[in-house]
């Protein structure tokens, strides 16, 4: 019989407890820069604008998308999305949030190679990570091993992606530090106040890559005799 296993606990509860304190960070850092103007006093449209025409990725377009923190980069047709809160207000947030949306325009066009990954793993995350548990769950129950690991090699895919997210996104924000500050668009002190909001986004996708790591080892502690119960 399935049944809660208080293991299960041992291998959830870090990524659990340290996504919720990276997302508080986050929306703290960000709600904090928010309210303070860059003293270029420009738009997150205009930072990633300006930086993406200075890399002479002028084929690259930006869009405004709804949401909060929904920025993203879509590398299949080129086009940055950004979140209202971001794409309109000249603070310090928007800046960073911007350019490390830029950030992953310039690896798309160089061709980065952990960018491509992660890509090329997209239909692969959104097949496994869906069906995966379910395949692994009834294999468990009806004593069927093998359909069991099935279910585990499915989801395995989405721990390899949450692990080559990492990589991605920290180049992403090195990119766009150096470019914020090389360019002008951020003067002296304002750069602490986007490596906080920079800093505060990345610990989310540390946590994303524990939570993934922890619910695997615990299906693979399962299947290899650990923590059943008969």
């Amino acid at each position: 019989m399935f049944y809660f296993n208080p293991l299960y606990l041992v291998f959830a509860l870090p990524g659990l407890l340290l996504g919720l304190w990276a997302q508080a960070r986050v929306k703290s850092a960000f709600n904090q820069y928010s309210r303070v103007r860059t003293m270029r006093n420009v738009a997150g449209a205009e930072v990633a604008r300006a930086l993406l025409d200075a890399q002479g990725l002028y084929d690259v377009h930006i869009e405004q998308v709804q949401g909060t923190l929904s920025d993203h980069y879509d590398p299949r047709h080129k086009v940055l999305r950004l979140s209202p809160d971001v794409y309109r207000a000249p603070s310090i947030a928007a800046a960073g949030v911007a350019a490390h949306e830029m950030g992953h325009a310039l690896q798309d066009a160089a061709g980065y190679g952990p960018l491509r990954l992660r890509s090329s793993l997209v239909p692969a995350v959104q097949f496994g990570s869906a069906l995966g548990p379910w395949v692994f769950m009834g294999g468990f129950l009806l004593n069927f091993t093998e359909l069991a690991w099935v279910g585990v090699i499915m989801f395995a895919a989405s721990t390899v992606f949450a692990l080559v997210t990492l990589p991605v996104e920290l180049d992403a924000s090195r990119r766009a530090k150096q470019l914020l500050v090389s360019s002008g668009l951020v003067i002296g002190d304002e750069i602490k106040g986007i490596n906080k909001v920079l800093d505060a986004a990345a610990w989310t996708y540390v946590a994303a890559a524990v939570t993934s790591i922890g619910t695997l080892l615990y299906y693979v502690l399962l299947l290899t005799g650990f923590g059943r119960r008969d």
